[in-house]
């Protein structure tokens, strides 16, 4: 069955949705020896009984079938000074982790260290949403540091909170 014209375009929808100030979030996973990653701002808090986030992750790139198969995944909640990191993880580069310092953590899950929260999760639950794929993960361990503030991205841009 074809799918009817989308009653907004592209650019459009993309102007609109700038002006949502999300924070930065770079989702990680590890399979079959190989580390994934990309920048995500479609990131958000579910459940807190159980504890569960959510991350949604364009079916095609490469980390999407990575989690998928892993079954596992980080989130790395970027601290301001990590703007670099954000930038590295959302091109379109095949080593993203070349130079960037990582922790295990919980689960195996590659995680960004100085980030300004860690989180691994156990992938619970997968539905599709258009072009991406929602991932449901039971976080399983989550590490913050009383220190730094949050990259935060607003119109196109990073920002600061002040």
């Amino acid at each position: 069955m074809p799918i009817p014209p989308s009653p907004i375009d592209d650019a459009s929808f993309k102007a609109a949705m700038s002006h949502f100030a999300s924070g930065v979030t770079i989702v990680t996973t590890e399979h079959e020896g190989q580390q994934y990653g990309m920048t995500v701002a479609s990131f958000a808090s579910l459940s807190l009984h159980p504890p569960l986030v959510l991350v949604c992750v364009e079916k095609s790139v490469k980390t999407h079938d990575a989690i998928s198969s892993a079954g596992t995944f980080g989130v790395s909640i970027l601290d301001r000074q990590q703007a670099e990191v954000s930038g590295r993880f959302a091109s379109k580069i095949d080593d993203k982790f070349t130079g960037v310092e990582v922790v295990r953590g919980e689960l195996g899950v590659p995680l960004i260290r100085g980030a300004i929260c860690s989180l691994a999760c156990k992938v619970t639950a997968q539905f599709p949403g258009g072009d991406h794929s929602i991932f449901v993960g039971e976080v399983v361990d989550a590490q913050t540091t009383s220190t730094g503030a949050p990259l935060v991205y607003y119109r196109s841009s990073y920002r600061d909170l002040t």
